[in-house]
């Protein structure tokens, strides 16, 4: 058991460090563009599978709510939120439609769309990014392994390089929170 947990928080740690020697910039551009469309009355609309769904509820959350400031609420959803509409979406349409059919009926030209997945290759964050570039909203991916077909969906592509799902997602955890703190400082 101690081993196992001295050998998880090393590949942490080291994943952690790999992403802090990394280039900033895609990091400095997905909040920047964020700030930028909250700025001119846009939204920012954020989806994910499963682990990837509950980090896009909590960025919305943080967001809504405060991440560590008191400030005015910013207007931020979460595609994943609703059992309602994705289970219709899901059983109506297909399973790959579950996001872009939200991005089609709630985002707006100016507006962002963020895609989670720690694989890169989630055909249905993929199909959402391309209705929101179609659309003409701001398109941000946060991915692991080598980013795959969502990365390259994206215009800012934000890609953790690792092929351990549980890292990727320690990493996408931080990423989001510097993102979140970013944010949070442009309107406190």
């Amino acid at each position: 058991m101690s081993e196992l947990i001295q050998t998880t928080l090393t590949e942490t740690i080291a994943l952690h460090e790999r992403m802090k020697a990394a280039d900033s910039t895609p990091i400095v551009d997905a909040a920047a563009a964020i700030v930028e469309t909250i700025t001119r009355n846009g939204t920012l609309l954020i989806f994910g599978n499963g682990g990837s769904a509950t980090d896009a509820q909590h960025v919305a959350a943080e967001l809504i709510g405060r991440f560590q400031r008191e400030r005015r609420a910013l207007p931020a959803i979460a595609l994943t939120g609703d059992a309602s509409v994705l289970t219709a979406l899901t059983n109506d349409y297909a399973f790959e439609r579950v996001f872009s059919r939200q991005v089609e009926a709630l985002g707006r030209r100016g507006d962002v769309a963020f895609g989670i997945s720690t694989s890169g290759r989630s055909p249905n964050i993929v199909a959402a990014l391309e209705t929101a570039r179609a659309r003409r909203l701001q398109t941000i991916a946060l991915t692991g392994r080598d980013g795959g077909a969502v990365g390259r969906a994206a215009a800012i592509h934000i890609n953790v390089p690792s092929d351990s799902t549980p890292r990727v997602q320690e990493v996408h955890r931080t990423v989001l929170h510097i993102i979140c703190d970013i944010v949070e400082r442009a309107f406190a």
